[in-house]
């Protein structure tokens, strides 16, 4: 007998080659439970009975475990073969649909969109609400990234990513009130064609051999993308002084940073990281670091 795992990301239907077979060649198909997987299964002509009853080693039957639970399946298939008499290779756990890459993302989509509805906290917020905490999160990233620890920064990563999701579902809110606007799936789909469109090396006839001229590209097409009025339009005023003023001094291009006063001097020390191509924020940073 074969227990069959289906995962709750893939669309009800879409089965392997080899789970359709199993099925089609089954003596019996027994589910644990009914839903939009096992309804396709079922429409395909496919008879298959619903049973909360534990499974039992059946020749030739196939058992359709809750969606996306292998723990369940792989549970069932070793209490079968510890009381099996018989061979083990007679109970086989078969995966029927498998994620993508990216599919767990769904889950945090639908995480947050429960929470919007359902949690008295997460509905009341707003874009300002949440503006300290999306500028929080990015430090403690930050913070994650330098201390090198790679579960930390996995975590980080995780509450930053969460509210990006919270802003696009509010987002989508609002444009659900006034009608129209745009939601995470119009934030990753033009995230997606940014990407197409300023790596034409990759995705196009462009050429770029070293990092220096996929740069140069990139910052080519941002530029007549974006048609800016001002050089210095687009620039954060928020940015950290050290990177605001890298940023600014970069736009500008050749400017003065001559003088003798403090901000110049600094300016100057900034200018200098620019023509090392040293990121003089990150620089001080880890200088900072080496004190504590």
């Amino acid at each position: 007998m074969q227990v069959l795992v289906l995962s709750p990301r893939v669309a009800p239907g879409i089965l392997t080659l080899a789970a359709w077979d199993a099925l089609r060649e089954a003596s019996v198909v027994k589910a644990a439970e009914d839903g939009p997987h096992v309804r396709a299964i079922i429409a395909s002509g496919i008879a298959v009975e619903i049973t909360a009853e534990r499974p039992d080693v059946a020749a030739g039957a196939v058992w359709i475990a809750p969606v996306g639970d292998a723990a369940w399946a792989r549970s069932v298939a070793d209490d079968l073969m510890a009381g099996s008499s018989s061979s083990a290779e007679e109970v086989e756990v078969l995966f029927g649909s498998y994620d993508l890459p990216g599919s767990a993302l769904l889950d945090v989509v639908e995480v947050i969109d429960r929470l919007t509805r359902e949690c008295p906290w997460t509905s009341q917020q707003t874009h300002a609400s949440l503006s300290h905490y999306l500028l929080e999160e990015a430090h403690e990233t930050l913070e994650a990234l330098d201390s090198g620890d790679g579960d930390h920064l996995r975590e980080e990563l995780g509450d930053l990513l969460m509210q990006i999701v919270l802003h696009a579902r509010i987002a989508a809110k609002e444009s659900a009130d006034e009608g129209g606007g745009w939601d995470i799936d119009d934030v990753a789909a033009g995230l997606a064609a940014k990407l197409i469109y300023r790596n034409p090396h990759v995705f196009g006839d462009g050429t770029a051999s070293t990092a220096e001229e996929v740069d140069a590209a990139w910052q080519r097409l941002k530029a007549a993308e974006k048609q800016r009025s001002s050089p210095l339009e687009g620039v954060p005023a928020t940015l950290p002084a050290l990177s605001y003023a890298s940023k600014v001094i970069g736009r500008l291009g050749d400017v003065d940073v001559s003088g003798d006063d403090l901000g110049s001097r600094l300016l100057a020390l900034v200018a200098e990281a620019r023509a090392q191509h040293v990121d003089a924020e990150e620089t001080l940073r880890q200088a900072v670091r080496r004190l504590l």
